[in-house]
């Protein structure tokens, strides 16, 4: 069944305006605009729940993601990141239904997460790395009440924002396998192997391949909440061999996987709050200065793609991937990287998988706001999430980086001045483990094409301006070393 769409020049807050009012309608389809959008109460509701369904892995990969050791040894209590991942997603996501009243959700981004737990943290302490979300947060509210930021999300050629899109796939690809111990670190002469020390062995790997197979067996049949049953497979088997093998902390790393004695427990918000501005100056102005900045890129491209993908599916992008009056629900993003920051679970970013919601009719900040209240009600419910190991959650991030493939199929690989920097973003992010490289290596080599040709007006001056800056970033940081 075709569902009805929006024009694409039609935002959350224009909606309805200037037009009559049918009589009878519920104040809660006045307040989101439903019939304008030409969508339904029951859409709303089914989208939102889909769109939690489809997102809830988050509370289990933003532990793996934010396990690592900061400059000073410590660690995050993984029952506390749940608890912050849930309350920081609910609030931004509530934020953006009830004021954006777009069908976006929000959780703590995949990119930004990776950015911290594998670049920033070597260099901080997990409270000076949210003080750097909050930083970062501030810097998007203000390229957005500039103008600023949407005006480099319509300098940059559509093809680029595919490669970013496909490249942080990658990156969140890479991310799983070696949080897995699919992939090793190997030698000067294999970089990379196969499983650590050249070759796969344990039950754990084996939990992490289970898991991945049904999940994409199910996405195949079209099966919904896929991902959350292959996660829920993948660690009864966990549970199971545990069990019967004695299997403890050694095999599995972070946590053993074991049936907790309670489903519900009160939320634990150690987090919340353990923010720090300062002792920045061993690191120096340079560093801190490139810390944010690699924030602000990783939390904008990572929305910047989601945005016009999910926008495309709800008919609110043109065909070249601008939305025009979409600065509210930017702003709110942009929050989101602060709300992150301050509940302690890093930056919060609009998520792809709300596509899954507009998949089943949402149109607007309705369904966004139911997505956000099951949010909340999880916050309940955080010894069930503690009992999925890494590895099994970590296949989830493998297949989120399958999905994000499909956007190559919009590149026209025979034109070499898109096809090359296309190619350079795709491959550098996970080959260096950076977003940022990815992003600066296609910038870059994009106007550098486009003036061997004698097209140098055509790349716009924010493009150059952005080439500028990488290079900069490429010549005198190093950020996280």
């Amino acid at each position: 069944m075709t569902q009805p769409t929006i024009e694409p020049t039609t935002t959350a807050e224009d909606a309805g305006a200037g037009t009559r009012q049918p009589a009878g309608r519920s104040w809660l389809d006045r307040y989101f605009h439903i019939s304008e959008r030409g969508s339904t109460l029951g859409r709303e509701l089914r989208g939102g729940i889909t769109t939690f369904m489809a997102m809830a892995y988050i509370l289990l990969l933003n532990p793996v993601l934010l396990s690592g050791k900061d400059a000073v040894g410590g660690t995050l209590s993984p029952s506390a990141v749940i608890t912050a991942t849930a309350f920081a997603a609910a609030l931004a996501t509530l934020l953006m239904g009830l004021v954006g009243k777009v069908p976006l959700a929000l959780a703590a981004g995949l990119s930004v997460s990776g950015v911290l737990g594998t670049q920033v943290i070597s260099d901080m302490t997990w409270p000076q790395a949210m003080g750097m979300c909050v930083i970062y947060g501030v810097v998007i509210m203000l390229l957005v009440i500039s103008g600023l930021r949407e005006k480099i999300m319509n300098a940059i050629p559509l093809a680029l924002k595919h490669a970013i899109t496909i490249g942080i796939g990658l990156f969140v690809t890479m991310i799983g396998l070696v949080k897995a111990g699919f992939v090793g670190i190997g030698n000067a002469s294999a970089p990379v192997t196969l499983g650590v020390g050249g070759h796969l062995s344990g039950w754990p790997v084996l939990a992490f391949c289970i898991t991945l197979l049904v999940i994409f067996m199910l996405l195949a049949r079209n099966v919904p909440g896929a991902i959350l049953i292959g996660i829920a497979v993948g660690t009864v088997f966990s549970l199971i061999v545990t069990a019967v093998n004695g299997l403890g902390d050694k095999q599995w790393g972070l946590a053993t996987p074991k049936l907790p004695d309670t489903l519900v427990s009160t939320p634990d918000f150690g987090l919340l709050g353990k923010v720090e501005f300062g002792g920045f100056a061993e690191l120096g102005a340079a560093t801190v200065g490139m810390v944010v900045f690699t924030l602000v890129l990783a939390g904008f491209f990572d929305a910047m793609a989601t945005i016009i993908a999910v926008g495309q599916e709800a008919k609110l992008a043109d065909h070249l991937g601008r939305m025009p009056g979409l600065n509210k629900a930017l702003l709110i993003d942009g929050a989101g990287g602060a709300i992150g920051g301050v509940s302690g679970a890093s930056g919060q970013t609009v998520f792809i998988e709300s596509a899954s919601g507009v998949g089943e009719g949402a149109r607007t900040g309705l369904s966004a706001t139911v997505t956000g209240l099951l949010f909340g009600l999880a916050l309940l419910f955080t010894p069930l999430a503690e009992i999925v190991p890494a590895q099994v959650a970590s296949a989830a991030l493998v297949v989120i980086g399958s999905m994000m493939m499909q956007n190559a199929r919009h590149v026209d690989w025979k034109d070499r001045s898109v096809a090359i920097p296309v190619f350079l973003t795709v491959v550098l992010m996970p080959f260096t483990y950076s977003i940022v490289n990815g992003v600066a290596a296609g910038v870059i080599s994009y106007c550098a094409i486009k003036l061997a040709q004698g097209k140098w007006r055509e790349p716009g001056p924010l493009m150059w301006i952005l080439s500028v800056v990488f290079i900069f970033n490429f010549a005198f940081v190093n950020v996280g070393h």
